[in-house]
């Protein structure tokens, strides 16, 4: 049941409003803010399986790559040949009217939603079974092999990588192309928002914590633990394949390794964003993964040549200071906020032993 308090109405409210003006506020950043909200749906979705589940996966980086490239190739390949817009530097050669250029994205998009999730079904039953670091490690080699494999392909551009087909030029300049990506990504959050609240209060979010505290005891009682890890995860590649179409179309160019499969970066901050929020929460991914883009943004502004020794340094401060994530924090120190009672003497009397 989809149903909001009255608290939750004014705060999605207010953030709705603030996204909605955002772009024409904050007019030279209409992009960045787009990839916010990139970050934000996908420390979401990873925390469908990091959070909720307890499985922490480096995986998702293969559905965000495979997103983009199939998002990109079809754009491309309902017009044009493809294996000759990437030789040839298509963009250059090949244009894209207007209604071809909005159709292909709305099919694009339509494969980089569809092909993830059954990709992760595929390869569900053969990782799944695997638990603990020995699961992370096995989806961190598979984000590696795809780009590896991406890089091997020709006909996508290979080692060299293939450009996105670039926003109609008769339809507006970089400020109309700005916030048509902004309010497609608006528009994907808004949806990924309410379908994992609605799916956190179905029982599929109480089997999927079963998992995470006690899996054995979870198969003792009869559920069908491998039906519902794979369920899990193809939800995040579903998002993650959407979001990786998107993020192709934003930057223009497609890299395998350093931007479609990039683990090293994009991978981890996943993992990050959703520590730094608060695994296996609502809200904590979201305030992560806006927190996380705002430090970073100022760290490559600010530290340029540093900003990895900068980011390091935020790890080391999360790990240390916030385990359990900014909203871990916030209900240690403001349970009120979060409908607790506490009793003020047993409260007094905690804080004297600590």
């Amino acid at each position: 049941m989809l149903a909001f308090t009255k608290r939750e109405l004014y705060i999605c409210g207010a953030l709705l409003l603030f996204l909605l003006v955002a772009p024409f506020v904050f007019v030279n950043f209409k992009l960045q803010l787009a990839f916010m909200l990139i970050l934000i749906i996908l420390a979401m979705t990873w925390n469908i399986q990091g959070g909720e589940m307890g499985y922490n996966s480096f995986g998702n980086i293969m559905f965000f790559g495979v997103g983009m490239y199939l998002c990109a190739s079809m754009q491309i390949g309902l017009y044009f040949p493809l294996a000759e817009w990437t030789e040839s530097g298509g963009e250059k050669t090949f244009v894209h009217e207007p209604d071809q250029y909005f159709k292909g994205l709305a099919l694009g998009l339509a494969f980089a939603a569809l092909i993830p999730p059954i990709i992760a079904g595929l390869i569900g039953y053969g990782i799944l079974g695997l638990r603990g670091h020995y699961f992370a490690i096995c989806t961190l080699g598979i984000g590696i092999a795809s780009g590896e494999l991406a890089g091997g392909i020709e006909l996508i551009g290979a080692g060299q990588g293939m450009t996105a087909p670039p926003f109609p030029k008769g339809l507006g300049d970089l400020e109309t192309r700005g916030e048509f990506l902004y309010f497609l990504c608006l528009i994907l959050l808004v949806a990924t928002f309410t379908f994992i609240r609605w799916l956190y209060t179905t029982r599929f979010r109480l089997v999927l914590n079963a998992i995470r505290d006690n899996e054995d005891k979870a198969e003792a009682m009869g559920i069908e633990t491998m039906r519902y890890k794979i369920t899990g995860w193809m939800i995040s590649a579903f998002f993650c394949g959407l979001a990786g179409g998107l993020v192709g179309t934003m930057v223009g160019y497609i890299e395998p390794v350093e931007v479609a499969f990039d683990g090293r970066e994009m991978g981890v901050f996943m993992v990050l964003m959703t520590i730094l929020g608060g695994k296996g929460t609502l809200w904590g991914p979201i305030i992560g993964a806006t927190a996380f883009h705002i430090f970073k943004e100022s760290f490559w502004t600010l530290f340029l040549g540093w900003q990895y020794v900068a980011l390091g340094v935020l790890i080391i401060v999360i790990v240390i200071y916030f385990p359990e994530g900014l909203m871990g924090y916030l209900r240690e120190k403001k349970p009120e906020w979060f409908g607790e009672v506490i009793d003020e003497k047993d409260r007094k009397a905690q804080i004297s032993l600590d």
